[in-house]
């Protein structure tokens, strides 16, 4: 920690001498505190400590991202692939702070514990100050696609995170969501939209947002009986050229054994076509798709 520590304050030092304003070195210890309690809560599971250290707007997130994948809460926060990892033998290589926001970039040889000899890579972590700076979120960024950047830093050069939008504060704290009951039926929205960024609200609660991307995302609240709704736009990225094909398509998720998802939305735009900027659709979940849903003793 002395050595980590040391390099903060060198870290800072640097800035400073470029005429730029850091943010104080205690903010920089604080930070590190934060993170290394909310991890020693995730791995001891321990929720009384997890709930002081975390920010209130993701707990709830991930509380009602939870209860709509019909998991336990609070247990299931710690059902994690891999541990977080730890800070040790990791440089601070930026610090940004805005507003109730800050973000840190940690580089160095990061240690999920699953084995393996790790290399050199980004964590940057995302903090909010609610009563005290609490953990909000950690990003990996694997340099092995960006060689370049990589032999910069090692060599001391910051300019990749200096001045990479991901990695400065927003000075917005996340907003908080509504809390949502425990889903009945489990949902999922797929998007294929390379070129596009896609944004999809499902019952004017689940809102999601995909940018050249092809994935999936759980429907929070999940699948209501009878009618649901589906609100879209689409808006051509950089780089795009606006004729890419295109999918949006929200998937009944079975529980039964052996039965496969079911299409309940769709949105399709053929290579060549071209997409509307913005749509609204429904579709109704009745009692016979209900059955293939839910085992009998689920209903």
């Amino acid at each position: 920690m002395t050595r980590f520590l040391t390099a903060f304050v060198l870290f800072a030092s640097a800035i400073l001498a470029r005429g730029q304003a850091p943010a104080a070195p205690d903010t920089g210890r604080t930070l590190v505190s934060t993170y290394s309690a909310w991890r020693t809560a995730m791995v001891r599971k321990d929720v009384a400590a997890w709930q002081n250290w975390t920010a209130p707007s993701r707990q709830l997130e991930l509380r009602n991202r939870i209860l709509s994948e019909k998991r336990p809460y609070p247990g299931w926060v710690f059902e994690v692939p891999a541990p977080p990892p730890a800070l040790d033998g990791l440089k601070m290589i930026h610090l940004s702070v805005k507003g109730p926001t800050a973000k840190a970039a940690f580089y160095g040889k990061i240690n999920f514990g699953v084995g393996g000899n790790p290399t050199e890579n980004i964590l940057v972590v995302s903090f909010v100050n609610s009563d005290g700076w609490k953990y909000d979120r950690a990003d990996f960024v694997n340099l092995a696609a960006l060689p370049e950047v990589r032999g910069e830093i090692a060599a001391g050069n910051m300019k990749y995170v200096n001045e990479t939008p991901d990695f400065q504060a927003t000075g917005s704290a996340p907003l908080t969501p509504r809390p949502v009951n425990p889903a009945k039926y489990i949902a999922q929205v797929y998007v294929f939209c390379p070129g596009r960024e896609v944004k999809v609200n499902v019952n004017n609660t689940s809102q999601h947002r995909f940018a050249n991307a092809k994935e999936a995302e759980i429907v929070i609240g999940g699948a209501l009986d009878g009618l649901n709704s589906v609100n879209y736009t689409v808006r051509k990225l950089e780089g795009g050229t606006g004729k890419e094909a295109m999918t949006i398509r929200v998937y009944l998720m079975s529980e039964i054994q052996g039965t496969k998802p079911i299409k309940a939305f769709e949105y399709q735009v053929q290579e060549g076509g071209v997409a509307q900027a913005s749509g609204k659709g429904t579709f109704t979940l009745d009692p016979a798709t209900a059955a293939k849903l839910l085992p009998p003793a689920g209903r």
